[in-house]
């Protein structure tokens, strides 16, 4: 079966199909990391976007189901160089391909990959679309609606898609009670405070400052999450009040970006983001350099930032992109990065621990 990835410049891949069929739009865009595709495709952050791998060979220990960061997979489709269909690790239970069509998601291989990807980075994400239902790319490129979709797509909605309806309770017996905002959060999240005895209560998005006061917190935790942060104006409102009552916070990825904007900053689209497991952060107070796991196509932008109410406590070593911030007059700092995701493998971990400290006022 013929699958195409035609891009909005007009550029067409075709290459051999795995996975599901049809036709799917999204935002193309490239990961650098060398293992960790369950992780990625079950990331929430991927909502909305075609994931381009760069590494050449892809599916090799094939899917565990132990390794997911969600109960589904949130990309819009995969793009990989070679897949291995004959997977081989003690932990496999079915191969990439068996997976992908399972979640009905359109998976492409046998591509140039490496052009792909140095097209993204000169040319930055663009649209693009992942089809079985065409005989000829000139086929594809000559279908007036399908080129006037790519065109036009944007993520949007991407919280309000990926978060849960209503509360859910981890660890009812642990020692600090956090919330959990589910921006489109991580399980690893969620494990890495569960390990340091918290009771974990998993709120969604919309949760309001009134609603927290009534669940006795020790903490709060702003998750990752997908999409554009500037287009949460409920969650950024609701954040300022948050921010008042006082308690620790601790946030990654969206959820830095989001308490950012919160407290008047604002926030940029990468030209190509930082998507990988390999991402170098400079810990500014500690002097300290990270290998660190990255999924974003936004960042705060440092100096919109008030010294009075914040400061830049990481940045990426590669562009000098905010990475981090500790805020003045709150008990709360923010991370760009994924500490639970152990890039380095255990590297910035620490993190959490300095949250749990805050929680018992040791900070």
């Amino acid at each position: 079966m013929k699958t195409f990835l035609v891009l909005a410049n007009g550029t067409v891949l075709e290459g051999q199909h795995f996975g599901a069929t049809g036709t799917r739009v999204g935002e193309v865009v490239f990961n650098t990391g060398m293992v960790g595709y369950e992780e990625t495709l079950t990331d929430p952050s991927y909502y909305g976007q075609i994931i381009t791998q760069s590494y050449p060979l892809v599916g090799n220990y094939g899917i565990n189901g132990e390794d997911a960061e969600s109960d589904r997979i949130w990309a819009f489709g995969y793009i990989v160089r070679e897949l291995c269909d004959a997977p081989s690790n003690f932990r496999c239970k079915k191969t990439l391909d068996a997976y992908l069509k399972e979640q009905g998601i359109i998976g492409l291989a046998g591509v140039d990959t490496r052009s792909l990807v140095r097209l993204l980075r000169e040319s930055g994400v663009m649209n693009g679309a992942l089809t079985t239902e065409y005989e000829t790319a000139e086929e594809a490129l000559e279908d007036a609606e399908l080129m006037e979709r790519i065109r036009n797509y944007t993520v949007t909605k991407a919280v309000e898609s990926v978060t849960c309806e209503k509360p859910v309770v981890h660890q009812e017996d642990g020692q600090y009670h956090v919330a959990l905002f589910d921006f489109g959060s991580k399980y690893n999240i969620l494990r890495s405070l569960v390990k340091r005895d918290c009771k974990v209560t998993v709120v969604p998005a919309t949760t309001t400052a009134a609603q927290l006061k009534e669940m006795h917190l020790d903490g709060i935790m702003l998750s990752n999450g997908p999409g554009d942060p500037a287009e949460n104006v409920e969650i950024i409102e609701n954040l300022k009040e948050i921010a008042a009552l006082g308690l620790p916070i601790f946030g990654i990825c969206l959820g830095h970006q989001l308490m950012a904007l919160a407290q008047g900053a604002t926030t940029e689209k990468l030209k190509y983001g930082h998507r990988g497991v390999n991402q170098p952060v400079t810990d500014l107070a500690h002097g300290r350099t990270y290998i660190t796991s990255q999924n974003h196509g936004y960042a705060v932008v440092g100096d919109s930032l008030d010294a009075s109410v914040g400061e830049v406590s990481h940045v990426n070593a590669n562009d000098n992109t905010v990475e981090g911030i500790r805020y003045k007059h709150m008990p709360c700092f923010t991370v760009q990065f994924h500490p639970e995701a152990c890039g380095g493998p255990k590297d910035t971990d620490y993190l959490f621990d300095e949250f749990v400290d805050m929680m018992k006022g040791e900070r």
